[in-house]
């Protein structure tokens, strides 16, 4: 079986001396994980987290693990080198797919809207804004999506000052007034988002990755 597209190369772990295991993030395919022979040991056209690229994994078997043949293009990391807020904000964002998203199950938007965040944020007056847009994307694309729109409870949609934990979605202020003690409180921070990934990481039975609990 072969696998020809493009990624991203979201994490990369030492296997033995030389090789490494690769989990990359790819446009058609979703989280690949394979093999990348040398990976540990290479000094030309290292392979780095960051990198974006063209992804060749050839396995005999569906089930096998595969192996990597791996060409990077750019790192769209360098741009945040120098930035400790950019970087966690690239650390999360991986961390977050490598935990969360599938393997070989296409998420084409996600990975799109990935591509545009690791491009942009460097340029972005508010990085922490786009991240959040980033964020709340992938919770619609993991099937938990938050709706802003109107109020759960009347319909209404002006006052919505309220989210409901267990539904996602906005409440105004009259209907949230007799829960607000078990509501929270909009507009949407990074700290209300969390929470939701929380709970889908305890679904999941996996730990909150810690690039996430940092802000």
């Amino acid at each position: 079986m072969q696998i020809e597209t493009e990624g991203i190369l979201i994490n990369i772990q030492p296997f033995s001396e030389r090789d490494a295991i690769a989990h990359i993030f790819t446009r058609d395919n979703g989280v690949l994980v394979g093999m990348l022979r040398g990976g540990t040991v290479a000094r030309k056209n290292k392979p780095l987290v960051g990198q974006v690229g063209s992804v060749s994994w050839n396995a005999r078997l569906d089930s096998q693990l595969g192996v990597f043949h791996w060409e990077a293009e750019k790192n769209l990391a360098v741009p945040m080198m120098m930035n400790n807020d950019l970087l966690n904000i690239m650390n999360a964002v991986f961390a977050l797919i490598y935990t969360l998203v599938p393997e070989r199950e296409s998420y084409e938007n996600l990975y799109l809207r990935t591509f545009d965040l690791l491009r942009g944020v460097a340029n972005c007056e508010n990085p922490f804004d786009l991240y959040l847009g980033w964020e709340l994307g992938l919770l619609k694309d993991l099937g938990y999506a938050l709706d802003l729109t109107k109020c759960s409870g009347c319909g209404k949609t002006s006052d919505l000052i309220y989210l409901s934990p267990k539904t996602g979605r906005a409440v105004c202020a009259d209907c949230g007034e007799p829960y607000r003690d078990k509501l929270y409180k909009l507009p949407l921070t990074l700290s209300v988002t969390k929470r939701f990934i929380t709970g889908i990481c305890n679904m999941q039975n996996v730990d909150v990755p810690n690039a996430r609990k940092i802000f």
